[in-house]
């Protein structure tokens, strides 16, 4: 897993690097093929913005999170990025293939 951590208008501290990995630790966790991961911190007077690109196997999952704080952001976007990986897998793993039906019960 390539974790790629970059700051726009600051400077991403050794705290803000090991908060972030932590955090986004534990959404590793639900795919075995996460191909790289990129975070986005990014400060505009009071806004803080956090963005996350993850790119897994045959899919990309982007997601945004803007507080007061740095750190909530990054707690809001593990949160969101979380239920959209949730999601993701969900419906990848609901779509199984339902057994044929007969060519007497079709006509039925």
């Amino acid at each position: 897993m390539n974790l790629s951590i970059t700051g726009h208008n600051l400077e991403v501290t050794a705290a803000m690097r090991d908060y972030v990995e932590s955090k986004i630790g534990r959404i590793a966790r639900h795919f075995d093929s996460v191909v790289g991961i990129q975070v986005i911190l990014s400060v505009e007077r009071v806004r803080h913005t956090a963005e996350i690109t993850l790119r897994v196997a045959g899919k990309d999952i982007h997601c945004a999170a803007t507080e007061e704080s740095m750190y909530a952001a990054i707690d809001l976007l593990s949160d969101k990025v979380e239920r959209q990986i949730v999601k993701t897998k969900s419906k990848a793993f609901n779509h199984a293939h339902a057994p044929h039906k007969r060519m007497e019960e079709a006509t039925l």
